[in-house]
C-alpha cells in the first residue's frame, strides 16, 4: 500500500515494506518488515492533451527516508529496526543512523522531525530554492494526517495484513528481496 502527500515542490510517500538484504549489517540479518516514509521532490510534468488532461506526477529524487523496520522472526510490533537516512546521494541512502528516541517511539519521532521540516531540509543538504516556499509550513501543518497513514499502516503490518514476502516464497528464502512501492 501507498499513500503519498504531495504540496508544491515536495512530497511526502509512506508504504508497507518486506525486505530482505543480501548484504546485511552484522547483527541485522533476516528478513524485516514495516514502513518506510520517504520525502521526495515533485515534478509536474506537461500537459497531454487538452487543459482537461490529468497532469502527469512524478514522485521524483528522495530526500530523507525513516524505516519503522522490525526483524521477521523478532516479536511483532517492536519495530526494532527502526532506523533513519538523514542524507541520500543521488538516488540511495547514506548510512543506516539508530537514534535511541527513534527505536522509544517511532512514530513521534518521525512526526517531530517532519514538523521541523526547515532542519531536515538542512541535513538532508537540499538547498531552499530546490523546494516551494510554502512547503516547510505546509508539510508540518498535514503531520497529523502523515502519521496517522503511517499508524495504519503499521497496524496493517502487526495483523499480517502488509509488508509480506514475495508471493510463492517458501523457508528458503531468495537471497534478495524487496517488496514495495519505497
Amino acid at each position: 500500500m501507498l499513500y503519498a502527500f504531495g504540496f508544491e515542490r515536495i512530497g511526502v510517500v509512506a508504504g508497507d515494506l518486506y525486505f530482505i538484504d543480501p548484504d546485511p549489517i552484522p547483527g541485522q540479518e533476516g528478513p524485516e518488515r514495516g514502513v518506510r516514509l520517504e520525502v521526495r521532490l515533485l515534478e509536474r510534468g506537461p500537459l497531454r492533451g487538452s487543459i482537461y488532461a490529468a497532469r502527469p506526477i512524478v514522485v521524483d529524487r528522495p530526500v530523507w527516508r525513516a524505516d519503522l523496520l522490525e526483524s521477521v522472526s523478532g516479536p511483532v510490533g517492536s519495530l526494532n529496526r527502526a532506523h533513519h537516512h538523514p542524507r541520500f546521494h543521488g538516488w540511495d541512502p547514506g548510512e543506516r543512523v539508530f537514534a535511541e528516541a527513534l527505536s522509544a517511539d517511532p512514530l513521534t519521532w518521525v512526526g517531530e522531525r517532519l514538523t521541523d521540516f526547515r532542519s531536515l531540509l538542512a541535513e538532508a543538504g537540499i538547498a531552499g530554492h530546490e523546494v516551494g516556499p510554502d512547503d516547510p509550513a505546509r508539510v508540518a501543518g498535514a503531520v497529523p494526517e502523515i502519521m496517522d497513514a503511517v499508524r495504519r499502516l503499521l497496524d496493517g503490518v502487526s495483523r499480517g495484513e502488509l509488508a509480506l514476502p514475495p508471493a510463492g516464497a517458501t523457508d528458503d528464502q531468495p537471497a534478495q528481496a524487496r517488496v514495495s512501492w519505497l
